[in-house]
C-alpha cells in the first residue's frame, strides 16, 4: 500500500497536465468538491478513535509546539509570502487560507513513510483539525479583514459540516464497528489520496487560463511557505529537547496543510482564482513530504545497518 501513496505526486502531477490539457472534462465536476471533500473528512474520522483524542497527554510539549506552530508561523508565513511577492487579493486570500488550516492527513502518511512517532501525528492531526473549525475562519479574518469581507461565521458553519461533522460520524463508527472496517482501513489513505488528486484536477481546469500568468509565480510561494513550515517544524522542536523522532513529526505536521479544504474555502466563499494556491500546494507538499521521508528513511536504514554491522 505504501507504494501507491509514494506514487500520489507523479498521479497528482499526471491528472493536472490533463486537466490543463482537456479542462472540460473536468469543470463540470465544480460542485462535487465539497461533498468529495467531506468523504475525505470522514475517512480521516475511520480511522481515529477517541484513545487519539486522549493521547496528546503523552507527549503535551510536543503536541503544544506542534499546535502553535501551526496556528501561528504558518498563517504569518503565508501573509507575508504573499506581501513580500505583491500578490492581489484574490492570490492573498488563496495563501492565507492554505496557512491557516490545521494540518493534512498526508502527514500521517509522509510520518509512516519517514519512520516517525505516527500515534503523535495523528493525534496532532485530529487535534489541529478541531481547533482549526473555529481558528481557521478567525485567523484569516484577523490577517486579511482590511483587503475583503471576510464571512466569519457562515465559514465556521461550513467548517462544522464539512469537517467536524464526518469526522466525528467516522470516529463512532470506528468505535463501534472497527471489526467490520478492519478490511477496508488499509485503503483509506488510498482513497482519499484519489479524492484529493480528483479535487486538484477540477481545480486546475477551472483555473487553466490564470495559472498560464500566476502559476510560476504562486508556485515559487508555495515552495517557500511549505519549505520554511517543515524547516520550523524540525528545528523548534529540537531546540526544545524533542527526540529526533518527534522533531520530524512535528516537521510534517506543520508543513502539510489541509490544502484540500483552503481550495473549498475558496470556491465556497470566494474565487476559483483563490484556490490556485490550495491546489498547487496540495501538488507539491506532497512531493516535498515524499521527498523528505524517503531520504529520512534511508537515513535510519543507514544508521540501523550501521549498529548490526558493528
Amino acid at each position: 500500500m505504501t507504494l501507491p501513496l509514494q506514487l500520489f505526486p507523479l498521479w497528482a502531477i499526471l491528472l493536472s497536465a490533463i486537466a490543463y490539457l482537456f479542462p472540460e472534462l473536468f469543470i463540470g465536476f465544480k460542485d462535487a468538491i465539497i461533498p468529495v471533500l467531506m468523504f475525505i473528512m470522514l475517512s480521516m474520522g475511520l480511522t481515529l478513535t477517541a484513545q487519539d483524542f486522549t493521547n496528546v497527554l503523552h507527549n503535551k510539549a510536543a503536541v503544544l509546539i506542534g499546535v502553535i506552530l501551526q496556528f501561528t508561523a504558518m498563517p504569518l508565513l503565508a501573509f507575508g509570502i504573499s506581501r513580500l511577492l505583491s500578490f492581489d487579493t484574490e492570490l492573498l486570500i488563496g495563501m492565507v487560507l492554505v496557512g491557516t488550516v490545521a494540518g493534512g492527513t498526508a502527514s500521517n502518511v509522509m510520518c509512516y513513510l519517514a519512520k516517525g512517532n505516527v500515534a503523535l501525528s495523528i493525534s496532532m492531526t485530529a487535534i489541529s483539525t478541531l481547533l482549526g473549525v473555529i481558528l481557521t475562519p478567525l485567523l484569516t479574518s484577523v490577517l486579511i479583514a482590511q483587503e475583503v469581507d471576510i464571512p466569519v461565521l457562515a465559514m465556521l458553519f461550513s467548517l462544522l459540516k464539512i469537517v467536524l461533522l464526518p469526522v466525528t460520524l467516522g470516529v463512532l463508527i470506528n468505535t463501534f464497528f472497527a471489526k467490520q472496517l478492519s478490511q477496508a482501513k488499509p485503503f483509506l489513505p488510498l482513497a482519499s489520496m484519489a479524492a484529493i488528486i480528483f479535487i486538484i484536477a477540477v481545480i486546475v481546469a477551472l483555473n487553466h487560463a490564470k495559472l498560464q500568468s500566476v502559476g510560476l509565480i504562486v508556485f515559487s510561494a508555495i515552495i517557500l511557505h511549505n519549505g520554511s513550515g517543515l524547516l520550523l517544524g524540525y528545528w523548534l522542536p529540537k531546540l526544545f529537547g524533542q527526540n529526533e523522532q518527534v522533531c520530524k513529526t512535528i516537521a510534517f505536521e506543520v508543513g502539510m496543510q489541509n490544502s484540500g479544504l483552503a481550495v473549498a474555502l475558496s470556491m465556497k466563499f470566494f474565487t476559483p482564482a483563490s484556490a490556485i494556491a490550495g491546489t498547487l500546494f496540495s501538488i507539491w507538499h506532497n512531493v516535498s513530504g515524499s521527498i523528505l521521508a524517503g531520504f529520512w528513511n534511508r537515513q535510519i536504514s543507514e544508521e540501523d545497518a550501521n549498529k548490526i554491522s558493528h
